[in-house]
């Protein structure tokens, strides 16, 4: 079923990180996402943080329950989870239907080939790509199906079900996003999901490696073109010790051997060693609304996302939170 896009206009969504802030932390920041104006919440959903000495690692499932609860209009999106090994297609596909009733429809799906961080401690091998994206083919046909009210019997090399359905079905054509960094996965995506979630450094690179090749895929295979969540990192700090201390949770995120390591203590030893500013320049310095402005406009005025997602962090984020709302969203409507 191809599910049209809701609004022609680029809806701007707030990043919350589970790996940084605990849960009832991120409900907090969701109501104060919505009363800024943001359209949507995208929630990170991780077993380990980045690191191991100011991490947190809530259920995602749970967060965006409360989430709902404590909210109105604001919409979800897991951004993303891992339908591979620690959770079954079908009861991903199940979670998925339950916030979307909990929510009042106001659910999205977004899906990923994942890390070891997560599937390592609990046994699971992390395997190449090749046999990642092999599952994920056969994980988005599963959960496509049962979203969309069908009753499954699927004998894959992965992953079998024998009639299942849920009984407890979404309310709304519920659409799912798939996260992709190259070529491969969004070919994927656009074969077999509604969207592609992707990490903007160069527009001209996300297009040459993700947008193009996605829409060259949704052609061949007879679909509309995906919609495109665009995200973007950047630090609120007015100086480098303050950017070092506000990157805390996250400065194992670009440590090498990310996508194998387990522990995250090995990721904080890795971050730490290497010289602070290799870290922070792989990050967006801000600090005013303008250069909020700066950093996130390109992701509508060139890569004409469907969804700009503001992944920042700083030191007090209530009042960034709010300085967004007043100053930098509003600017960003205008364009």
């Amino acid at each position: 079923m191809d599910r049209p896009l809701e609004s022609p206009l680029t809806q701007l969504a707030y990043f919350a990180g589970h790996e940084q802030f605990q849960p009832e932390t991120l409900v907090e920041h969701a109501v104060l996402a919505e009363k800024a104006g943001f359209d949507m919440v995208l929630v990170s959903e991780h077993f380990h943080p980045w690191v191991d000495d100011v991490g947190a690692s809530g259920f995602a499932f749970a967060t965006i329950a409360a989430m709902a609860q404590a909210t109105q209009s604001i919409q979800f999106t897991t951004a993303v989870t891992t339908p591979l090994w620690r959770y079954h297609p079908a009861v991903v596909a199940q979670a998925a239907a339950t916030l979307d009733r909990i929510s009042g429809g106001r659910f999205s799906l977004g899906v990923g080939t994942g890390e070891n961080l997560n599937e390592g401690p609990l046994g699971y091998d992390f395997p190449k790509y090749a046999e990642r994206a092999s599952r994920m083919s056969e994980a988005l046909d599963i959960m496509r199906a049962l979203l969309d009210r069908e009753k499954l019997t699927f004998e894959g090399e992965w992953y079998q079900t024998d009639r299942a359905k849920l009984y407890s079905p979404p309310v709304h054509d519920l659409p799912i996003f798939m996260a992709a960094g190259g070529p491969k996965s969004a070919g994927l995506a656009a074969r077999k999901a509604e969207g592609i979630i992707t990490s903007v450094k160069d527009p001209a690179v996300t297009f040459e490696r993700v947008i193009d090749p996605g829409r060259a895929a949704a052609i061949d295979a007879g679909r509309p073109p995906p919609r495109i969540i665009a995200t973007r990192w950047s630090i609120r700090a007015s100086d480098p010790d303050e950017a070092w201390k506000t990157l805390g949770a996250w400065r194992g995120l670009r440590a090498p051997g990310r996508l194998e390591a387990v522990d995250p203590m090995v990721l904080r030893e890795r971050a730490d060693s290497m010289d602070r500013a290799e870290i922070l320049d792989l990050y967006s310095k801000v600090e005013t609304a303008e250069d909020y402005v700066s950093v996130y406009a390109p992701l509508i005025t060139d890569v004409q996302a469907d969804v700009v997602g503001i992944q920042t962090t700083s030191v007090d984020q209530p009042s960034t939170i709010a300085m967004l709302g007043s100053d930098v969203l509003p600017a960003l409507r205008d364009l």
